[in-house]
């Protein structure tokens, strides 16, 4: 059973995402907030494994939410009716795992729930293509040094650069043809030694620095 929360300022909205959930046989919905400070508390009492995070938000809004929370005990899905790159950006750079808009189908929040809490990261190719085309407009690899880059292996590079394409777990199985528990473990080597909170944040770091599959 995945353990999913909500926080989102609008009745209608959460009312929504209420329904989806609880009408998932592996889903249940441990609790709701309307406001940042409402979130970080909701999660230190519920421990949910997966949060949907609304940006726009009174207060604290869903962004310094996210740099708040603990994401080694959390998985965040950013909700919201923004797709403005920015907005992509620094939820991916705060350690959010997922990228949702509130338009999108029931379905595909509900697989992006599921993808997120098996630990995967939900990048559609279109984010991914943005991520990298901010980085190489505003972010020289060279004047960008990742603390960690010294410590991966060989293989574990090649893992990030493959990571970066917004690959799943099975997918660069498939390419390399090697067992998806191997590759599993090269990257979650890779995102302890670059200290990445998520893998969308190892995405964010392995294109700062500069790697790409071979």
């Amino acid at each position: 059973m995945i353990r999913v929360a909500l926080a989102d300022d609008h009745e209608l909205v959460r009312m929504g995402l209420r329904v989806l959930v609880s009408r998932e046989p592996d889903l249940e919905l441990v609790g709701e907030a309307t406001s940042g400070a409402e979130a970080l508390a909701l999660v230190a009492a519920q421990r949910p494994d997966v949060l949907l995070l609304d940006i726009k938000m009174p207060g604290m809004d869903g962004l310094e939410t996210l740099r708040r929370l603990p994401l080694d005990a959390v998985r965040v899905i950013v909700v919201t009716t923004f797709e403005i790159d920015e907005y992509v950006f620094e939820a991916l750079r705060a350690g959010a795992s997922g990228f949702v808009l509130k338009d999108a189908a029931p379905g595909e929040l509900v697989r992006a729930i599921r993808v997120v809490a098996a630990g995967e990261a939900l990048l559609s190719p279109s984010v991914t293509r943005r991520v990298v085309s901010m980085f190489a407009r505003t972010v020289a690899p060279a004047a960008a040094p990742v603390p960690g880059l010294d410590e991966l292996t060989e293989r574990e590079r090649e893992m990030v650069g493959w990571v970066t394409t917004g690959a799943t777990n099975d997918e660069i199985a498939a390419e390399l043809v090697l067992s998806p528990a191997t590759v599993r473990t090269h990257v979650s080597r890779a995102m302890v030694k670059l200290g990445a909170r998520s893998r969308a944040q190892l995405v964010v770091l392995g294109v700062r620095a500069g790697l790409t599959p071979p």
